[in-house]
């Protein structure tokens, strides 16, 4: 008998809604008050978001993310930096505990990851687990040459053709994993270039010029535009096929909604919180 995960639809929220609501669903997972969740949501307005460690002012353009009227926020997991615009994004939280998820992050990316390959299936796309093989590939995970997200596909992120398709980051806290990542639909590589501080114009030429070759996006391969709805309908389907599991929709009480509000205000919609670093 397959296991029964809660799916949350929470449609496109402000960033500081969007991680606040993660983080509050990592502690009732914590609390035992439920089961393991997925979570689909999108970004309004059009967001960048960085990862917990990365140096806001350092590697970011933050008057380019005002001129373009985005809004920001700094992650509670890794990685790096990702434009939140034509996408869907996806939220796992489960047990560390949970008998099908392994000790290590890297191998629970690709257990979590595999709910997102069958995804891509169910879209008729061919995409398959990155596995960096060079030593060269290796020490740039470690050592990240640019703070763009998609600059380079990490261990088990899903590919087409080569090209990373969809970037994730994971967190483990209170013996929870919290996993969220983008199926990315489209993407304006001129904006989000923009958006990163670079040494010169040549090198942000050079890695922008080099980025089609390592990124692709959905529409491209589908040659066509692909709905937010259309992407949940898949997506749902890949992850309860990909983890064996049955997807029960719920919505948020508003005892819920108001934990969520007072991390939203405490953290992710706090200045001390984003430029932390």
């Amino acid at each position: 008998m397959k296991e029964t995960w809660l799916f949350l639809n929470s449609g496109h929220c402000s960033p500081s809604f969007n991680m606040a609501c993660d983080e509050a669903l990592l502690h009732w997972q914590s609390e035992g008050d439920m089961p393991p969740v997925i979570r689909f949501y999108g970004w309004n307005p059009a967001t960048l978001s960085i990862g917990y460690f990365q140096k806001a002012r350092k590697e970011i353009n933050l008057e380019a993310v005002e001129k373009y009227g985005l809004g920001f926020v700094r992650r509670p997991t890794g990685g790096r930096a990702v434009l939140h615009e034509h996408e869907l994004t996806y939220s796992v939280i489960v047990s560390e505990q949970h008998p099908n998820m392994p000790n290590t992050v890297t191998e629970a990316y690709r257990v979590i990851s595999e709910g997102i390959l069958q995804g891509f299936r169910e879209l008729d796309l061919d995409a398959y687990f990155s596995i960096p093989e060079s030593e060269e590939d290796k020490l740039n995970l470690k050592n990240p040459k640019s703070a763009v997200c998609f600059d380079a596909p990490s261990w088990y992120e899903l590919v087409v053709e080569g090209k990373k398709i969809a970037g994730s980051a994971q967190t483990r806290q209170k013996g929870v994993i919290l996993q969220h990542g983008v199926i990315l639909f489209d993407i304006d590589e001129n904006k989000m270039f923009d958006l990163f501080n670079f040494q010169s114009e040549d090198i942000r030429n050079k890695m922008q010029a080099n980025f089609k070759n390592k990124a692709v996006t959905v529409n491209e391969l589908l040659g066509r535009s692909m709905t937010y709805d259309e992407a949940i309908d898949a997506f749902q389907m890949g992850f309860e096929k990909g983890l064996n599991i049955k997807l029960q929709p719920f919505k948020l009480s508003e005892a819920q909604l108001s934990e969520i509000k007072r991390i939203q205000k405490e953290r992710y919609a706090n200045d001390e919180w984003n430029f932390a670093k």
